[in-house]
């Protein structure tokens, strides 16, 4: 089962990625099962050495507060060398995929820089050009 941020994509590039595991509740867990989960508009944050999934929607039963902050687990010195490369290159953490291996639920996150308007246009303009030409070779 797999939940892929298919926006991330179109909004940031990406730098560098990691896989950390997430706090669950029981609920959460089922809807993550029923792929009943957003995470476009989610993204991660470092507080106090600690990181943090904000705002991923997990709309399933018995789920009280479907967007509250939920904690990822990473090892203590892949948070500080993500800080440090945050606050140096002024870069976000953005959740790529929300996946199960076995029982376990994991988080896929990017270390990405936001692409600007400019860009996300030119990458549309490329993609058109590329259907049109494959269309005229067949």
């Amino acid at each position: 089962m797999k939940v892929v941020n298919r926006r991330a994509r179109f909004d940031y590039e990406f730098i560098e990625r990691h896989e950390a595991g997430i706090v669950l509740t029981g609920a959460e867990v089922k809807a993550v099962r029923a792929k009943k989960v957003n995470i476009s508009q989610a993204h991660a944050r470092i507080i106090n050495g600690e990181m943090y999934l904000i705002n991923a929607n997990f709309n399933g039963e018995n789920i009280e507060n479907p967007t509250r902050t939920k904690k990822l687990l990473l090892h203590r010195k892949e948070i500080e060398s993500l800080e440090t490369k945050i606050k140096a290159k002024k870069l976000t953490l953005v959740p790529v995929s929300l996946y199960t291996t076995r029982r376990l639920v994991k988080v896929e996150i990017a270390l990405a820089k936001a692409k600007r308007k400019h860009e996300k246009r030119e990458k549309i303009k490329k993609k058109d050009i590329e259907r049109e030409i494959e269309r005229e070779l067949k």
